[in-house]
């Protein structure tokens, strides 16, 4: 969120302005976060009765930052005695150390002041702007500590904050009185922990801490994640940055999920989504499998613990079904959200297996395979169980809850991201293009999985049968002969959705597309309806529901964009998708260096630079992941049994890249690619 500065550890996080000052404001996700509640809306600093305001802000480490102040009123900053640094660190807890200077010529009498509210407030309180409560609030004042608490049943939340100096506490604060000799500094340490607390008092954060028994553990973490990581070599400034800035970013997205204590999944995005989500999460994991694939397997599990196992309107839960969405603030304990979890998502099923298999080529660790294979055969049986609406062979969705379900259950689950090219909004149920090469992907999968591990030769000749009947099928019904692309989705009647959108690209990913028909399907990919260049749009200039600025429809999504180059890659097209990973990265720099979940979607020509989406999420764990799955693309790395293929050629915009010490099955191995304009 411009104007703001953030400090995360995974989905705990704390969201300030410039001089670290804390102030909510309705619908502004502002303040100290964790598993979905806002435990600080109110932090807000003054010295003598005056806000202080910021010379330098130092946020190059994610969980941390120092904020260098001095007092408002001072009208000449050179000139200003006093002046104070607040230094913050995010873990489990957030911990912020304040240090006041004195550089006057003489002895000053300072009054300090940190004004503490806590609202409390349900992530999704705050993004719909409701400000009722149903429960209550209650204070504690005790020697150097404050501790404020909400409770509403059985439903309880606790936030404390404590200092390492003698203090003044009421229920509106903490008040330091401090003298300075000139030359003086005074200290304290602040610390504010969170608790999610059980009827037994039992606090669900607790093992949270456990894992992390000091501050100094978290930088330890950090380094070695980086450590642990390939090294890119490349004459590009800008991929070095992007590449370094995703690998930081997606370190700061991992998190331990209360429900699953010690596995390290990525939160999908700052500040809607630090949670666990299905399809953001495994999509991530499969982007960055060359470069962290040690997301895969938490990511796996936790998921397949939380399959679906009976049939639930409200959650929209079925027996295989891989969840959308799990949450845990007060609308979920109340189901005023039915996020606890929510399974309203038609592709994660699917792409469990994808990412399986696919991690499984990467790694060799057959043992997954073999721990996952219930749940595996499971999300392929609710393909054709469950998500087959009108028995017609497809993957189709229509939401149960009326109430707080998603009317989109793809991944562009906007209310209007699914239309005619007319405008028009189709009907109930609908079947999207990009979720039927999923389920086909999936089953050819899958039955790689069933011949090669699980022993059953039967099953993957079934599954295989059943991939190939899609195949044709899907070619058949969704092919706009006379447009020379794939219908976005057909109408509950089996009308094809006619509009030209970014989803066809992800077929080429998925192997779907007739070979004779993938050069029409990318000439409208990189045609000026829908390439912007800096990227491919979400949805075609021209058609009726077209905005640049439009969340589905129109904006640029780096994520999107990293899959349609890797299908294009998939089907011979590299000069394509060179031109789509020039644009994305290019479009890095312009924000300094991470990827926005989304950017608008104008012309390259016409802005010279990317328009910022107001309310992208950065970091956003898919837009991280798309660095890696771009350098993946460029460099041509396949999987196979014994051997990792590099195709050595290199689309002409870039000159050499080198991405050493690759993990996988292969051992550690490296991979280098130059420009050879002989060979595009």
């Amino acid at each position: 969120m411009p104007g703001t500065v953030s400090c995360i550890d995974g989905n705990t996080f704390i969201v300030s302005d410039a001089s670290g000052d804390v102030e909510s404001s309705p619908g502004t996700p502002v303040g100290l976060f964790a598993a979905d509640t806002r435990f600080l809306s109110r932090w807000v600093l003054t010295v003598n009765g005056e806000r202080l305001d910021a010379l330098s802000v130092d946020d190059s480490q994610y969980y941390e930052v120092t904020f260098f102040v001095v007092p408002g009123g001072a009208v000449d900053y050179v000139e200003a005695d006093v002046s104070a640094i607040r230094r913050r660190r995010i873990g489990p807890d957030l911990v912020e150390t304040l240090t006041i200077f004195n550089y006057g010529q003489g002895v000053v009498d300072l009054d300090v002041r940190l004004e503490v509210e806590a609202d409390f407030a349900d992530i999704f309180e705050i993004k719909f702007d409701i400000q009722d409560k149903a429960g209550s609030y209650y204070t504690d004042v005790e020697a150097n500590e404050l501790r404020v608490g909400y409770r509403r049943g059985t439903y309880r939340r606790e936030v404390v904050v404590s200092t390492s100096e003698a203090a003044s506490i009421d229920a509106r604060g903490l008040r330091f009185a401090i003298r300075l000799r000139p030359g003086e500094q005074w200290d304290t340490r602040l610390q504010v922990v969170m608790r999610a607390l059980r009827p037994d008092d039992v606090d669900l954060r607790a093992p949270l801490r456990a894992q992390r028994p000091s501050e100094s553990t978290l930088p330890d973490s950090v380094r070695e994640w980086v450590a642990q990581a390939p090294t890119l070599d490349t004459e590009s400034a800008t991929l070095q940055q992007v590449y370094h800035r995703s690998l930081v970013d997606l370190a700061a997205l991992r998190f331990a999920p209360l429900s699953l204590s010690g596995a390290a999944v990525p939160a999908a995005g700052l500040p809607w989504f630090m949670t666990l989500f299905g399809r953001d999460s495994l999509l991530t994991c499969l982007q960055t499998l060359p470069v962290t694939p040690s997301l895969a397997p938490p990511t796996l599990r936790i998921l397949a613990s939380l399959q679906g196992a009976r049939t639930d309107d409200v959650l929209e839960e079925d027996p295989g079904r891989i969840l959308h969405e799990l949450r845990y603030g007060e609308s979920a304990a109340f189901e005023e959200q039915p996020h606890s979890p929510y399974y309203g998502t038609v592709d994660a099923s699917p792409l469990f297996v994808v990412l399986l298999d696919e991690y499984e080529r990467w790694s060799g660790d057959t043992a997954l395979v073999m721990e996952l294979e219930q749940e595996a055969r499971a999300a392929l049986t609710w393909i054709d169980a469950y998500a087959d609406l009108t028995s017609t062979g497809y993957v189709w969705y229509r939401r149960r809850n009326r109430a707080t379900g998603l009317d989109n259950q793809c991944w562009k689950d906007s209310w209007d991201s699914i239309s005619y090219a007319d405008g028009r909004l189709p009907g109930f149920p609908r079947a999207t293009c990009e979720v039927q090469g999923y389920a086909y992907d999936a089953k050819l999968r899958g039955a790689r999985l069933a011949r090669a591990f699980w022993g059953d030769p039967a099953y993957a000749e079934r599954l295989e049968r059943e991939a190939a009947a899609l195949y044709e099928r899907f070619n058949r019904d969704f092919w706009l002969e006379d447009r020379g692309y794939y219908a976005l989705a057909l109408d509950h009647d089996g009308t094809p959705v006619d509009s030209l959108s970014s989803n066809i690209g992800h077929l080429l990913w998925s192997g779907i597309v007739a070979p004779d028909r993938a050069a029409r399907v990318v000439e409208h990919l990189m045609g000026p309806a829908l390439f912007s260049g800096w990227g491919v749009r979400t949805f075609a200039a021209g058609q009726s529901r077209y905005n640049p600025l439009g969340y589905h429809n129109g904006t640029v999504w780096p994520f999107d964009n990293s899959f349609i180059a890797w299908g294009l890659r998939r089907y011979g097209f590299l000069s394509e998708a060179g031109r789509i990973a020039e644009g994305i990265l290019s479009a890095a720099t312009y924000f300094q260096g991470r990827l926005p979940e989304a950017f608008g979607g104008f012309d390259r020509s016409t802005t010279r630079y990317p328009v910022r989406y107001p309310t992208a999420g950065s970091p956003q764990a898919w837009s991280s992941g798309a660095p890696m799955l771009l350098l993946r693309t460029l460099l041509g790395l396949e999987p196979h049994q014994d051997h990792l293929a590099v195709n050595p050629a290199l689309p002409s915009t870039f000159d050499r890249i080198a991405l050493l010490d690759i993990p996988g099955r292969w051992g550690r191995v490296d991979a280098y690619a130059r420009h050879r304009p002989d060979r595009n």
